[in-house]
């Protein structure tokens, strides 16, 4: 009887861990190719919202370096995982975001622990190109 109680408490408390601390496989190195071959021709190679395109659009692209420095020294998870998979849309762009289709739409099955704790779910495309641009923040 110990021993199944034992299980059962062991079990519960893996499960427990499992719900409050969500896995995040992500991978700047892929997020780095994503964000060159989706975003680079708006925001700038270097994230500076200086691309060959960031001319020709009613709103200036913004600089993907300082959006932790923009946001109280927090960076903005959710609003950026949502923004880039098309959940809050950008009007600028005349069309949910990336402009080059649902590339990084799809099931939102992979989390990514925001700031109040509370997990964000995804696309794995996203949750690297997350990670890329968290990389490439100024530091303050």
């Amino acid at each position: 009887m110990r021993i199944l109680l034992g299980l059962a408490l062991s079990t519960l408390a893996l499960s427990t861990l499992a719900l409050t601390t969500p896995a995040i496989a992500q991978d700047a190195d892929i997020g780095r190719s994503h964000y060159h071959t989706h975003c680079a021709t708006c925001h700038g190679l270097e994230g500076r919202g200086d691309g060959p395109m960031a001319g020709v659009l009613m709103i200036k692209p913004v600089n993907l370096r300082e959006l932790t420095a923009a946001n109280g020294g927090v960076f903005p998870l959710e609003r950026v995982v949502k923004r880039i998979d098309g959940r809050d849309p950008l009007v600028s762009h005349g069309s949910p975001m990336p402009v080059y289709g649902d590339y990084f739409e799809g099931s939102f099955d992979v989390p990514m622990k925001a700031p109040s704790g509370q997990p964000v779910l995804t696309s794995q495309p996203v949750v690297d190109l997350v990670a890329y641009i968290k990389e490439i923040q100024r530091a303050e």
